[in-house]
């Protein structure tokens, strides 16, 4: 096999085979291996399809085994040995482990590579000088094309053998003389350096650089809440992507949940450029949204420009107010409601109504519990005439009372006069159009967009459903098009949709009952005559009345059934990036799909535009949720020292005790200032000197005179929040935020408000730069 070192010429020294010869030997078995697991993966993937066609649980069962297969083959194949990260050395000189993205063992059964995620791979990403966590050292490697193109050896303790990072290492310029007697050949310069590699379209793979601090955080376990607090560059985002990933392998309560993990982000580009991380980490199955992914109507809302609209909505009040909306349409008759057949009439009393009404369990949606309702209304109206109900004239439903009917009537009813064949009266009550109008009014089914709307169009509508409000609130809320949806709507939208369910649903399941029926008969008639015509001497066609042959001959998809919302969960753990702009509505939307109240929220308070006044335990318990456990994050790992100096004093001014992270890195680049009409100069100057990387132009509305290209772009400073460029330019930064209303955040209003949402735009501008900031005003 051909080695996988393959070190320029500044790095020849660390080719010396003392030091890469464990290595190459190590890296030929797992190649082996991979190939191997390919096969068999292969394999087996192509056997489970070829399965007969299984029906209920067995069918589930299938379908998750190939998924399975499917992302285990397809990690296997975008990876070979650069799957491999690094290696520890215990100090107790037992064999090197080596620790990449999955794990994998050898023909032996021995392991070759343990993931990342396994607690024998914590030390890869734990042990530092003042906590060796029983290692005497540590190697990464940096990939390229597949090749081995660096590496950087840390010691923790003397000594090593042959072919360890103890034993004649480089130093981090991976120049110098072997020595072995330095104590600390890694200084975390590579490290360092590492993270100031030009930026791309989509994040770096950074699973090779997590640093302590965030990997303990990763670790932490899933009970409750976990808020990660850090300022720009501290690696929230880093670490939120890759805590789902640990949970989902660590945590079976999370990893065989049916919903899993779902991932909120803070806008559509963001997501856009952390599509890969988690399909790198071998985790394809996570949903991915931000807030308006959430409700149909979130793609076309617009923010609201009315704060004081804004902050009526923003409150868990008007989302509790849907309660209240839609009981409004659950009030069963105050009178009898006389249901006429051809054999009896019954009288339906309001006691039967609220019988009926009490069928559905609790939690069941309002459109969906109709049908419960209809049927156990139909199921009293039965009873009733069984038991002797009013009859046409007078007559009582019983026997003699049949007989009374003229012959018109039981001809009717039946040819040959008799009563009523089974089924025949509960569908004569059922064609009742006064129990489908009693229905209508007392249980209709109803449309989530209009409850909402009609609270914006209706004044006493909205009084009654929010009785907290006074008159000139309910005017604000008030508008001439009720379905001129805002971002601040959509919490509300989406509680409507919840509390209502699908209002199809009930007549799917109708029809498919209907069409089972059918199937069934034909399917009995066609059993009947294999049976019949069976001459074998075992009668081996009479096995098909038994039920498990029976479900499996009839057929159960012809109705078609929507597609699964994928995003209404429920979730078994819920990630939220940039939380700290979320308004307390729209954490209901978030908590509804979680029953466990498992979250992991990152954020920083001084980075909401529309302020954070209160700690994140009083935020959270206000919204609802509890064990709330706190983790900060004080290491700015991406903005220069250079950047941070002036970005600190112009967010200190509006909020004193703004979490201003420590850069740990130097671009050796000032800050430079100018006019607008140098934004082209600037860019393309730029673009001529760096063959890669990428570049921001940041502006109030989004805009600016130059076209975008493949390297750049074009960003409000909202839309920027969350992602990294190596140059950005930000063009008349005072601008920022103007005729800003009501952040989402705690809700401050007034000048001040405004002043935050201003020094917070100009704050997340300032600090998406990784190389250098141009300021054009």
């Amino acid at each position: 096999m051909e080695s996988p070192f393959r070190l320029p010429a500044g790095r020849a020294a660390k080719a010396d085979p003392a030091l890469v010869s464990a290595d190459e030997i190590h890296f030929a078995a797992m190649s082996a291996s991979l190939a191997q697991a390919r096969c068999r993966l292969s394999d087996r993937l192509v056997a489970v399809r070829k399965e007969p066609a299984r029906m209920g649980q067995e069918a589930v069962e299938r379908d998750v085994e190939v998924r399975r297969l499917s992302s285990r083959l397809r990690a296997l194949e975008r990876f070979g040995l650069d799957a491999c990260l690094g290696r520890i050395d215990p100090a107790d000189g037992s064999a090197p482990v080596y620790i990449g993205r999955f794990g994998l063992t050898g023909a032996s059964g021995g392991s070759l590579l343990t993931d990342w995620r396994a607690p024998a791979a914590e030390p890869f990403f734990g042990a530092s000088h003042a906590n060796p966590m029983g290692l005497a050292g540590r190697r990464r490697y940096r990939w390229s094309q597949g090749f081995i193109t660096d590496y950087w050896d840390e010691r923790f303790t003397l000594g090593g053998g042959p072919g360890s990072p103890l034993q004649g290492t480089i130093g981090s310029a991976g120049m110098g003389t072997p020595a072995a007697t330095d104590a600390a050949l890694e200084d975390l310069s590579a490290f360092i350096a590492s993270l100031g590699v030009s930026r791309a379209a989509a994040m770096h793979d950074v699973l090779g650089t997590i640093a302590a601090d965030q990997d303990a955080i990763i670790r932490s376990p899933s009970r409750g809440t976990l808020v990660v607090d850090g300022g720009p560059g501290t690696g929230k985002t880093v670490v939120a992507l890759h805590r789902a990933a640990y949970l989902i392998y660590a945590d079976a309560r999370v990893g065989r949940h049916p919903g899993g993990v779902l991932f909120v982000g803070p806008h559509q580009p963001f997501l856009n450029y952390v599509a890969d991380v988690l399909p790198s980490l071998g985790e394809e199955g996570v949903q991915s949204c931000t807030l308006r992914h959430l409700v149909p109507e979130g793609a076309a809302a617009v923010t609201e420009r009315d704060p004081d609209v804004a902050r009526l909505k923003q409150g868990v009040g008007m989302v509790e107010a849907i309660e209240a909306a839609v009981a409004f349409y659950e009030r069963p008759p105050a009178g009898n409601v006389l249901i006429e057949t051809p054999w009896a009439d019954i009288r339906l009393t309001p006691a039967d109504w609220a019988e009926a009404f009490s069928a559905p369990a609790a939690g069941i949606p309002h459109n969906e519990a109709r049908g419960e309702i209809w049927e156990t209304l139909l199921d009293i109206v039965e009873a009733k005439f069984h038991a002797g109900g009013e009859a046409p004239d007078g007559v009582m439903g019983d026997d003699e009372g049949w007989e009374a009917f003229s012959s018109e009537t039981r001809d009717l009813a039946m040819p040959d006069g008799a009563r009523p064949a089974p089924g025949a009266f509960r569908r004569a009550a059922a064609s009742s159009r006064a129990l489908v109008e009693a229905l209508n009014r007392a249980w209709p089914l109803l449309k989530y967009t209009d409850i909402v709307g009609d609270l914006w169009r209706v004044p006493a509508y909205l009084r009654l459903c929010a009785p907290w409000l006074d008159r000139g609130d309910v005017g604000l809320l008030q508008r001439a098009d009720p379905a001129a949806w805002t971002v601040e709507d959509l919490p509300l939208l989406d509680a409507a949709k919840t509390r209502l369910g699908d209002p199809e649903e009930e007549q799917r399941k109708r029809r498919q009952r209907a069409v089972v029926r059918a199937e069934k008969e034909l399917m009995d008639t066609v059993v009947d005559d294999l049976i019949a015509a069976d001459d074998s001497e075992l009668l081996v066609m009479t096995s098909l009345r038994g039920g498990d042959m029976s479900d499996k001959l009839l057929g159960q998809e012809a109705v078609p059934v929507p597609e699964p919302d994928m995003l209404a969960g429920p979730f078994a753990h819920i990630v939220v990036d940039e939380a700290q702009e979320l308004s307390d509505a729209q954490w209901q939307m978030l908590r509804a799909r979680c029953p466990s109240r498992s979250f992991t929220v990152v954020g920083d308070r001084a980075q909401a535009r529309g302020g954070f006044a209160e700690s994140w335990q009083e935020r959270l318990a206000r919204v609802g949720l509890g064990e709330v456990s706190m983790a900060g994050l004080g290491v700015n790992y991406r903005t220069p020292r250079e950047v941070m100096e002036e970005a600190a004093p112009v967010i200190r001014e509006a909020l004193a005790d703004a979490n201003v992270p420590t850069s740990i890195r130097s671009s050796g680049l000032p800050v430079r200032h100018g006019a607008v009409s140098e934004l082209e100069t600037v860019v393309e100057g730029w673009l001529a000197a760096h063959s890669e990387g990428t570049v921001c132009i940041i502006s109030a509305e989004g805009t600016s005179t130059r076209r975008d290209g493949p390297r750049v772009r074009t960003l409000t400073p909202v839309l920027a929040k969350g992602l990294e460029f190596d140059l950005v330019v930000l063009l008349q930064p005072e601008s920022f935020g103007a005729g800003a209303g009501a952040g989402a955040g705690a809700g401050a209003g007034g000048a001040d408000a405004a002043g935050t949402t201003r020094a917070v735009d100009r704050y997340v501008a300032m600090t998406r730069a990784t190389q250098e900031l141009v300021v054009l005003g």
